[in-house]
């Protein structure tokens, strides 16, 4: 992770922090939506999103640049003061797990030994959650925040409370946050950019800008 002196002076003050991955590709309202619930209803101090090199549960799919989808989440993040990026996974090797992430995190990132981890999880993670790598541990490490989009499938709870560590699915109903319906997903918005669409309402102006600019998405990608 890079950041100015002043930065890491922050990070290492902040007691209560989000940890937000994904793919981020690319990054729209929806998330920026889900980050900014859980830091609201969970009170945390800072955000700190992790773009994915190798998302685990998308075998096969090309996914834009890491250098493309760093910048855009740059620009997605401007002016927000309490988010920070992290580049552990495109720095490590092999399957981008969240469980080596949370672990590895703090002390690349320089927090405070007793900050509190809290891992945002949106409600289209939510499936299968139980056979991510070591996911009972994983989400002992962190207090799971899981936004969940009303209207959504409610069995996807009562196969968790059947597959997980008892103990560990009661964190994942303390962290359950219920919000309506988000119109966005990344592969509506990249299947409206092929058909050489604008997503205005979806992707902030800057990042439909860069995605432009440098020809991301266009209608002969394929993805």
């Amino acid at each position: 992770m890079s950041e100015s002196a002043r930065e890491a002076r922050s990070l290492a003050q902040l007691r209560r922090v989000g940890v937000y991955g994904g793919s981020f590709d690319p990054v729209h309202a929806g998330h920026l939506h889900v980050a900014r619930v859980a830091r609201e209803k969970f009170a945390l101090d800072g955000l700190v999103f992790v773009p994915a090199a190798r998302p685990p549960h998308k075998p096969g799919r090309e996914l834009a640049s890491e250098a493309d989808r760093l910048a855009m989440l740059e620009l997605a993040l401007e002016g927000w003061k309490d988010a920070w990026i992290s580049t552990l996974e495109f720095e490590r090797s092999g399957p981008s797990y969240t469980y080596d992430t949370l672990r590895e995190l703090p002390a690349r990132a320089g927090l405070a030994s007793d900050c509190v981890l809290h891992v945002v999880i949106g409600w289209d993670n939510l499936r299968g959650l139980e056979r991510w790598h070591r996911a009972n541990e994983m989400l002992t490490l962190a207090q799971p925040i899981v936004v969940w989009r009303e209207g959504g499938d409610e069995e996807v709870l009562a196969h968790l409370a059947r597959t997980l560590d008892p103990k560990v699915f009661a964190r994942v109903e303390r962290g359950l946050v219920r919000v309506p319906p988000a119109p966005e997903s990344s592969t509506d918005v990249r299947a409206a950019l092929e058909r050489g669409e604008a997503p205005e309402s979806a992707i902030a102006p800057n990042v439909l800008e860069y995605i432009r600019a440098r020809g991301i998405y266009g209608p002969r990608s394929v993805r």
